[in-house]
């Protein structure tokens, strides 16, 4: 079995709080990323949005599109509609060979708002997450016809956070709903990691591999303070990093038996004054080689 290493751009390039990374180009990420041996990476907003620039940008740089975010507004709107929404970007991935889309919630989220404590993101009932997914199955549904996975993306801040919204979420769905599998969020969001990968590791069709402080993620809850306060402070950072809490040995494990071989995407924001993310993108990169190594996995390295 074998599985590709990637990375998201985030460290240098920041779509959400673009003045941290002000310093570091889109350019100067994907040069240093292939250094580093990742082959793959996901879409960015300073990324060209046409299909055939940014096949030509990728090209350019010898790397592979592995996936990329999607704001999704179908809590406001019919499948329907919000198949029209999505439907440029769905050709784009399948013109680009992507994976997946990373497609989340954002109509109620307050991941994006700083001054909006995270512990005030907007929480569901069961059979409001049941209806939801519902209509989740129809647009993956449409996806997957066009040669497209879904992979939802639970994320700090919005109303698919905790472990009960996980699993209300993928018991409400069809299996055309797949799990982005995030070891950050799953963490920060007091889920539990191993558990939640046992229970629907069937349905993991993605995974990015983030860390997290947890004294840092800890105080923000306490405090009541924003998800992008978290992130300014320090709350994740890569695998490999001595100051994490996640043990990447046995998801990686539990990853190697379930028969993953999809793409690991290293995520991890923080601060480039205080986490170089050259460095750091190396020390994930190479924790997770060497991991893979222990759990017989082995890294396919082609663009």
């Amino acid at each position: 079995m074998s599985v590709r290493i990637g990375i998201s751009p985030i460290a240098w390039q920041n779509d959400d709080l673009p003045d941290l990374t002000a310093g570091f180009t889109m350019e100067q990420a994907l040069l240093e990323a292939r250094q580093i041996g990742y082959t793959g990476v996901e879409r960015g907003r300073r990324m060209p949005q046409d299909t055939d620039g940014l096949r030509q940008y990728l090209d350019a740089n010898n790397i592979a599109l592995c996936g990329g975010w999607c704001s999704g507004n179908l809590m406001g709107t019919s499948a329907s509609d919000e198949i029209e929404a999505v439907r440029r970007q769905v050709y784009q991935f399948v013109a680009l060979n992507a994976p997946c889309l990373v497609y989340a919630e954002c109509s109620n989220t307050v991941q994006g708002q700083i001054n909006t404590p995270v512990n005030d993101r907007p929480k569901l009932s069961r059979d409001e997450i049941r209806t939801y997914a519902a209509k989740l199955s129809e647009l993956a549904k449409w996806m997957a016809d066009q040669g497209m996975v879904l992979a939802y993306h639970h994320h700090m801040g919005s109303m698919i956070e905790d472990q009960d919204d996980i699993d209300w979420l993928m018991e409400g769905s069809s299996d055309a709903v797949t799990l982005l599998f995030d070891t950050g969020h799953l963490h920060f969001g007091g889920v539990d990691v191993m558990a939640t990968l046992d229970k629907w590791g069937h349905r993991v069709r993605h995974v990015h591999f983030k860390d997290v402080r947890a004294d840092v993620a800890a105080k923000i809850r306490a405090e009541n303070r924003s998800f992008l306060d978290g992130v300014i402070a320090g709350a994740f950072t890569v695998p490999g990093d001595p100051q994490g809490c996640v043990d990447f040995q046995a998801v990686t494990d539990a990853l190697a038996k379930s028969g993953y071989t999809g793409w690991i995407v290293v995520e991890a924001e923080q601060d480039p004054a205080k986490a170089n993310p050259y460095e750091y993108s190396k020390l994930g990169y190479d924790h997770i080689v060497e991991i893979c190594g222990k759990s017989g996995l082995t890294i396919d390295t082609r663009t």
